[in-house]
C-alpha cells in the first residue's frame, strides 16, 4: 500500500506544480514600470483566513499568471470580477492547507526540493542553468520558484496523510476491474469539467439553487457557449482555471461519479447534469482513442490505477470540509470598490 500511495503523490505532483510555474508565481514588482509601480494603491486584505491573510497583491499576481495561462490554452479568460473571484478561492484552500501543514509540523528538506525543481527544468528540455535564465527573463527568479515548489510539496504531503491514508482498495475490486478490462478494452477519454458545488450537508433549498444553476449552464453550452470558458468563468471545480481540463483519463481512471455517462458519450458531446455528494457536474468528452483491447493484467498497475481514481474522488470532498470548517472572511467584493 506504501508503494500506491507514492504512486498517488508522484501522479498528482506533475499538474499542480505545471500550474505552479504559469500560474502561482508572482510576478517581479521589477517587470513595471516605474510609472506604474508609483501610482500603486496601498496593499490591503482580501480574505482572512483563520489566522492568516492573504493580500491584494498577492491576488493581483495570481489573477496575472492565471490569464496569462487561460490566454495561452487560448481559452477566452473570464471577466476580471470573475477570474479574481476564482483564483482567491484556490488561494483560500490553499491556505487553509497550508496552515494544517504548519499544525501538523511537516516540512521539506533541500534534497527532495532540488530533485524535484531539477525535474520540473528537466521536463521543459532545459537544465537549471537555463530554467534559471528563463525565469529572470520573464521577471521570475529561481528563489521565487524554489519557495512556491515547497508550498506545493508541503501540501501533497498534508493530502497524503489526510487523503491517501483513508484510502484502501480490495482485492475483490482488482478482481472487479480486470473482469471489465477485458470486456471494454482500452479506452482513453480526453475530459472537460464543469462542476456546481454543494456545501456540506446543504438544505433542499441548497440543492435546489446548484440543480436550477447547472441546468442554467447547460442550456448556454446548448445555445454555444464555450466549454472551456464557461468552467473558467463559472466553475467550482478545481480544474477551472485550466478551463475544466482533466486530461486523458482510462476507463479505470475516470471519476466513480463519471463512469456511467462518460463511455455512452460521442466526441464533443457534455452529458446530462450529475449529481454527487460535493455537488452537480457537466463532462465533456472532448477526444477519444483505443478500444483495440490491452490486457493489463499486472495486479500491482490494476491496484494502483483504482487507488488513483478512488483517491481523485476523495480528494474532492476532503478540500470541501476543509474549507468549510475553516474560518475566512472574503472581503473580495469590498475590496475591489476600495
Amino acid at each position: 500500500m506504501k508503494r500506491v500511495k507514492e504512486v498517488f503523490m508522484r501522479s498528482r505532483l506533475i499538474a499542480p506544480l505545471a500550474m505552479a510555474l504559469m500560474v502561482a508565481l508572482p510576478l517581479a514588482a521589477a517587470s513595471q514600470p516605474a510609472s506604474a509601480q508609483q501610482v500603486k494603491p496601498l496593499d490591503h486584505i482580501v480574505a482572512v483566513v483563520n489566522e492568516g491573510a492573504i493580500m491584494h497583491s498577492e491576488l493581483e499576481n495570481r489573477v496575472a499568471r492565471a490569464r496569462d495561462q487561460l490566454e495561452k490554452r487560448g481559452v477566452t479568460p473570464p471577466s476580471d470580477a470573475a477570474l479574481e473571484q476564482q483564483v482567491l478561492d484556490r488561494m483560500i484552500v490553499e491556505e487553509v492547507q497550508l496552515q494544517m501543514a504548519n499544525d501538523a509540523n511537516l516540512s521539506v528538506d533541500d534534497t527532495e526540493l532540488n530533485r524535484t525543481v531539477r525535474g520540473i527544468a528537466e521536463s521543459n528540455g532545459m537544465s537549471l542553468e537555463q530554467f534559471a535564465d528563463t525565469l529572470e527573463a520573464d521577471g521570475l527568479s529561481l528563489a521565487a520558484v524554489r519557495e512556491d515548489v515547497r508550498r506545493e510539496l508541503l501540501m501533497r504531503q498534508l493530502q497524503q496523510r489526510r487523503v491517501a491514508s483513508r484510502v484502501t482498495v480490495s482485492e475483490r475490486e482488482v478482481d472487479r476491474y480486470l473482469e471489465q478490462q477485458s470486456a471494454n478494452g482500452d479506452v482513453r477519454y480526453r475530459l472537460s469539467h464543469i462542476m456546481v458545488a454543494l456545501p456540506q450537508s446543504p438544505s433542499q433549498a441548497q440543492i435546489d439553487e446548484a440543480r436550477g444553476e447547472i441546468e442554467r449552464l447547460r442550456r448556454r453550452l446548448d445555445e454555444g457557449a464555450d466549454f472551456a470558458s464557461l468552467a473558467a468563468a463559472e466553475s467550482d471545480g478545481g480544474q477551472a482555471l485550466n478551463g475544466g481540463d482533466l486530461g486523458w483519463r482510462s476507463s479505470a481512471e475516470l471519476p466513480s461519479i463519471f463512469t456511467q455517462a462518460v463511455p455512452s458519450l460521442e466526441e464533443g458531446e457534455v452529458s446530462d447534469p450529475i449529481r454527487s455528494p460535493s455537488g452537480f457536474h457537466l463532462v465533456k468528452v472532448a477526444d477519444r482513442e483505443g478500444g483495440q483491447g490491452r490486457n493489463l493484467t499486472q495486479r500491482d498497475q490494476v491496484r494502483q490505477t483504482l487507488f488513483q481514481r478512488k483517491a481523485n474522488d476523495e480528494m474532492e470532498v476532503w478540500l470541501q470540509e476543509i474549507r468549510a470548517g475553516a474560518y475566512i472572511d472574503n472581503r473580495l467584493s469590498g475590496a475591489s470598490g476600495s
